[in-house]
């Protein structure tokens, strides 16, 4: 069954889920990693901010559709419906229950600090728990 941990109260959500996937490609390099994004916008600068994140830490990632994508550990879509390989993370930055996330063996539920994706964060986790999946919640430290 996939467990969801909560991470809300988030102030930049693309630095937050470039965080992440440092972390868990640190901590087990043979992690598949797909990040769903709300659209195309947050698709371009979360490609671009793995890019640039460190001078000395290289995370190797393509875009779904790429013809390295079931060679690369990290995928990023902005589309729902894509059909992946990957299924050890999932990490939603996007204010909708992603169709597929039973498929992963974890899920990272992003929020932000915003009242509409608070909003929309808090019944994705009703709907999670009435589903009577694991959850965890974490609220980040505002800096």
């Amino acid at each position: 069954m996939t467990k969801i941990d909560f991470h809300s109260n988030v102030p930049d959500k693309i630095a937050y889920a470039c965080r992440l996937v440092r972390k868990a490609r640190t901590h087990a390099t043979h992690l598949h990693i797909v990040v769903l994004t709300a659209d195309p916008g947050q698709l371009a600068a979360m490609d671009h901010a793995l890019w640039v994140l460190s001078d000395v830490d290289f995370l190797p990632h393509v875009r779904a559709g790429d013809p390295l994508a079931s060679h690369t550990p990290v995928i990023l879509t902005d589309s729902d419906a894509t059909t992946l390989e990957h299924h050890h993370i999932l990490i939603n930055l996007s204010d909708v229950t992603p169709s597929h996330f039973s498929r992963f063996e974890r899920l990272f539920e992003i929020i932000s600090n915003e009242e509409k994706a608070t909003a929309a964060g808090r019944q994705r986790y009703a709907f999670y728990k009435q589903q009577g999946y694991p959850l965890t919640h974490f609220v980040a430290e505002q800096a």
